[in-house]
């Protein structure tokens, strides 16, 4: 794991190095190697697939484009348990592959994002334990948990800050979720984002899950309606681009104070 994060922070130091040097030139370049490092648009994409397909194919639908982003046996989930599924990965990765990166971005540059997602693709890859990579999971795990624990508050923040604004949301009931119920998840950052979700939709996530063959307990979060639809994955979409320009306008305001500081 040490070995995978020094490669990665020497290949970006270098490269942040050179863009140094070619000055002004490099700003777009780097701009655009920065961008390929968050994964908004294509978590937008394939979370609304899921609810195109549930709507145009019916849970036959629903299930073969839910299966392109959650690990879970997609045979076993009705449409609510398709559409809470399709949210709850909305909620996590909106922390782990926008805010996260983003976040590392602002705070280390381009090695810091770079770093950010190495972690992040090591845990994906062996981060789940396997007699194989057993230690090597366990430290890309524990480390992309670490890393990924700031991401998840500010997530969950921008969520409930989004659900005030746009008035489509119950800010106060993510807020109380929250505060209830996203220590009770199994992921010491998942349930963060997800309970803020569940809030301000006025839904129930996570809960009970089928991986495989194996049953999974976790704690609900939120405590609405657990019979979600199509039409509560567009509320979470809606709800999440909102929270993406919040994250947008922060990311301003912090190059902006940085830039005058260096005035």
């Amino acid at each position: 794991m040490l070995i995978l994060l020094a490669i990665t922070l020497a290949c970006a130091l270098a490269l942040a190095a050179l863009c140094r040097l070619a000055g002004a030139l490099a700003l777009l370049p780097l701009a655009l190697l920065a961008s390929t490092l968050l994964a908004q648009r294509s978590l937008h994409e394939h979370v609304a697939a899921v609810a195109d397909g549930l709507e145009r194919e019916g849970i036959a639908g629903g299930r073969r484009a839910v299966a392109m982003i959650v690990g879970r046996d997609p045979q076993s989930l009705d449409e609510a348990g398709v559409s809470r599924a399709a949210i709850e990965s909305l909620a996590e990765n909106f922390s782990d592959g926008v805010v996260a990166p983003a976040l590392w971005l602002g705070l280390g540059g381009l090695p810091g994002a770079a770093l950010y997602k190495a972690a992040n693709t090591a845990d994906s890859m062996i981060g789940h334990r396997t007699a194989r990579h057993l230690a090597f999971g366990w430290a890309a795990a524990r480390f992309d948990d670490l890393v990924n624990l700031p991401a998840s508050r500010l997530a969950a923040l921008l969520l409930i800050a989004a659900a005030a604004l746009g008035g489509r949301g119950d800010a106060g009931a993510a807020w109380r979720a929250l505060r209830r119920d996203a220590h009770r998840h199994r992921s010491p950052n998942a349930g963060w984002p997800e309970a803020a979700m569940a809030g301000a939709l006025g839904l129930r996530l996570a809960g009970p899950r089928v991986y495989g063959a194996v049953r999974v307990e976790d704690g609900w979060m939120g405590d609405g309606r657990a019979q979600a639809s199509a039409a509560d994955i567009r509320r979470a979409l809606r709800l999440y681009r909102r929270a993406c320009l919040l994250l947008w306008g922060l990311a301003a305001a912090g190059a902006g104070a940085a830039v005058a500081g260096l005035g």
